[in-house]
């Protein structure tokens, strides 16, 4: 019987993927035999990711790409389907962090910040990859997978952060309503919720003995999540082993949200 997590012959796009989770979802589908295109602004981070994916024998492309730029997105999508030849699974897993603030003293342009990345940036990034697909299936080829990084505080209070709150919930509906319209085409759609994982972006907090002592007591496994708890969702997601599951959303949050 055939490996349905064997990745071999599929090709995946990780935004965000120089870092963090995204880079944990990118060392894993490169491990399950995926080739890996990487989507990150910082061109540092995004040598040293492509250099660590290159290990796994892999091809990787790293492109820079601001996914808050619509045209962007187009031209590095568009180059990625040229060199690598198609793109079978889609992850929107590039972010930003909300300054945080009282929600009556938000200012309007830090709103707009946050919603420009997290959640114009998914849909250019979904849309383009869609748009792939459904051309795919056109040619008889169907089959694609979706999948948006959501958070935990799309689903719990977020007080201070409500446009990054705003956004992880968006992204649920976008996803859910996503698994409905892209089913005939073969396509999944599938939204995945991280509680507090630690990354460069959590790292200010975690990193504080106030906010460690109150919040770690609160997450029944008792520890921080890291990036390395996402490659295995990433390989299933990606693979024909999850070709029937679609519309969901994945909690990896060490039990945090339910209890």
């Amino acid at each position: 019987m055939a490996n349905a997590l064997d990745l071999s012959g599929k090709v995946a796009l990780v935004t965000g993927g120089n870092g963090g989770i995204g880079l944990g979802m990118a060392e894993g589908m490169a491990a399950a035999g995926a080739d890996v295109v990487l989507w990150g602004s910082n061109p540092e981070k995004n040598a040293a990711a492509e250099a660590k994916l290159r290990g796994f024998g892999r091809r990787v492309l790293a492109q820079r790409c601001d996914v808050a730029d619509e045209n962007q997105v187009d031209a590095c999508f568009a180059e990625a389907v040229q060199r690598m030849g198609r793109i079978d699974a889609c992850f929107a897993n590039a972010g930003v962090s909300q300054a945080r603030s009282a929600f009556h003293e938000l200012p309007t342009k830090e709103w707009r910040r946050v919603l420009a990345v997290n959640l114009d940036g998914a849909f250019f990034t979904l849309r383009a990859a869609a748009r792939h697909m459904v051309e795919r299936a056109g040619r008889g080829d169907k089959g694609g997978r979706l999948v948006g990084m959501a958070s935990s505080a799309a689903v719990h209070g977020a007080a201070r952060a409500q446009a990054y709150a705003a956004t992880k919930g968006a992204m649920l509906a976008m996803i859910r309503a996503l698994a409905v319209e892209m089913a005939r085409y073969g396509v999944t759609a599938n939204s995945i919720l991280p509680g507090w994982i630690e990354t460069e972006m959590t790292a200010n907090a975690v990193g504080d003995p106030k906010f460690s002592g109150a919040v770690l007591p609160r997450i029944p496994v008792r520890r921080w999540g890291t990036r390395q708890d996402f490659a295995g969702i990433a390989v299933y997601l990606a693979s024909d082993a999850s070709s029937y599951h679609t519309g969901d959303s994945f909690v990896i949050d060490g039990a945090y949200t339910i209890f």
